[in-house]
């Protein structure tokens, strides 16, 4: 199995550090606001990544966390009047919400900032006996980037680049500009804890090293995250933690790519994020996963209006593949190696769901004319497909509700006599009987209706 690894910026046959065992960890949710497209795309694809290392016979343990005390969460503080850490608990309350409709699996272990601050502490106190850190006058503690000089390396950035890509704050105590808060000094009215430097907090960096020493010790196979992460927060990460062990730190980092809507970046300030709760009372949840995987996890995702509607329509024409059997009293089990194989194949050469999904079409394609010629072997495709494609997500409704519910809602104005008449003629035409296909056609257009056939299946609408 090969993966993709962004600190090498080549593609590296996956060994774990320690034997057949993995440890990997992705970066959670800022829990300053619901979750949105971006949020669920992120967590999607580690747990898809997870539950492929577990099917190669890995012992994965997979952690990720929530960063539930920040900047922009205590913004929120004030200007809900909300407490911030009741406002952190209503925020992740209202996220596992959303995941589990999204089906997205649960990690093994779930990490908290705010559930870990002796561990912070102890890890930045550390780092300022080996002389990594430093604290200031002010109660804040600064990390030394000069103090680690392979600092770059994952984002493979000079000084000089560095410094244009970071925001540079205004302290003056620090001493170079590079350096990066582990400890923020409270300010009034903000949630604090006491500390050896005085009242504050942790800096967001520092957040992920500790909790990832306290879940797995001084290193870890993979760790995950949004491509956006890689500089500042990942470089700092490696920095911070590789300064107080002496070993490496991530064997591999794997980077997500973002979501774009309409070809521009998704952010609040353009008023065009993409809230799950609103999305998923328009679409199946596994339509958005459908439509999410499409793409290769490292590149970016343009959302138009019509991806989640095409995500639909082509679950939709599979499960009627799926119903249509079941009609025609075909026995959905067994299995077909061949698809496993395909599947493991796409996935081993750098978790490569978007060729996964493209051999669907295919699949599907050559069921539909094995359902008058060859019923076991299309029953056994079906049955493979159900079972190997649960690993994204997909294929675990009742096919029958499932396409009763797309029609019910996307077929316009087309009433259930005239449905059930286009089914019976789909039946006929796969049984080759054109007979009463043709008569069960006409018998629609004498009603008012009128039966398109394509490569994707029948569509009914008004003459």
């Amino acid at each position: 199995m090969r993966l993709y690894n962004t600190l090498s910026g080549t593609k590296e046959e996956f060994v774990p550090i320690n034997g057949n065992k993995v440890n990997m960890y992705a970066c959670g949710i800022t829990v300053s606001g619901e979750a949105h497209i971006g949020h669920t795309y992120q967590a999607l694809i580690y747990d898809v990544i997870r539950k492929f290392l577990v099917k190669k016979g890995y012992d994965v343990t997979y952690a990720r966390n929530y960063t539930d005390v920040d900047d922009k969460i205590i913004a929120k503080s004030k200007e809900s009047g909300i407490p911030a850490d009741a406002y952190a608990k209503m925020m992740i309350k209202k996220i596992d919400k959303v995941m589990a409709e999204m089906e997205v699996g649960e990690p093994d272990v779930w990490l908290k900032a705010t559930e870990n601050i002796d561990n912070i502490i102890n890890f930045i106190s550390v780092l300022i006996e080996k002389g990594h850190a430093y604290p200031t006058s002010n109660g804040d503690v600064y990390f030394s980037v000069d103090s680690f000089p392979s600092y770059g390396r994952l984002s493979h950035r000079n000084t000089e680049d560095a410094l244009n890509g970071v925001r540079i704050d205004n302290d003056e105590q620090k001493k170079s500009p590079l350096d990066f808060a582990l400890w923020k000094s409270a300010k009034e009215g903000e949630i604090s804890w006491s500390s050896p430097w005085g009242e504050g907090r942790p800096g967001w960096h520092i957040e992920c090293s500790a909790m990832n020493k306290k879940a797995f010790g001084e290193q870890i196979d993979l760790h995950g995250g949004g491509r956006d992460l890689i500089f500042p927060h990942h470089e700092n990460e490696i920095a911070q933690t590789e300064a107080l062990t002496g070993k490496q730190f991530v064997k591999y980092w794997v980077h997500n790519g973002l979501i774009k809507v309409n070809g521009q970046k998704m952010s609040k300030s353009l008023g065009n994020s993409l809230l799950m709760s609103d999305l998923l009372k328009k679409h199946s949840n596994e339509a958005i996963k459908f439509a999410l995987l499409q793409t290769n996890y490292r590149n970016d995702i343009n959302v138009t209006d019509d991806l989640f509607p095409d995500a639909e329509k082509h679950l939709y024409e599979f499960y009627k593949v799926f119903a249509t059997a079941i009609d025609s009293g075909v026995e959905i089990s067994g299995d077909y190696p061949e698809i496993d194989q395909a599947f493991d194949s796409a996935l081993s050469d750098d978790f490569n769901t978007a060729l996964a999904l493209s051999e669907l079409f295919a699949y599907f394609k050559k069921i539909k004319s094995l359902l008058t010629t060859d019923k076991e072997t299309a029953g056994k495709m079906l049955s493979q497909i159900k079972k190997t494609y649960s690993l994204l997500g997909l294929f675990t409704k009742n096919p029958i509700e499932y396409v009763k519910t797309y029609e019910k809602t996307h077929v316009e104005d087309v009433p259930e006599d005239i449905l059930n008449l286009a089914n019976q003629m789909q039946s006929a035409r796969l049984d080759k009987n054109y007979q009463k296909a043709d008569e069960l056609r006409a018998e629609i257009l004498s009603k008012g209706y009128q039966v398109m056939i394509s490569k994707d299946g029948v569509t009914v609408k008004k003459c």
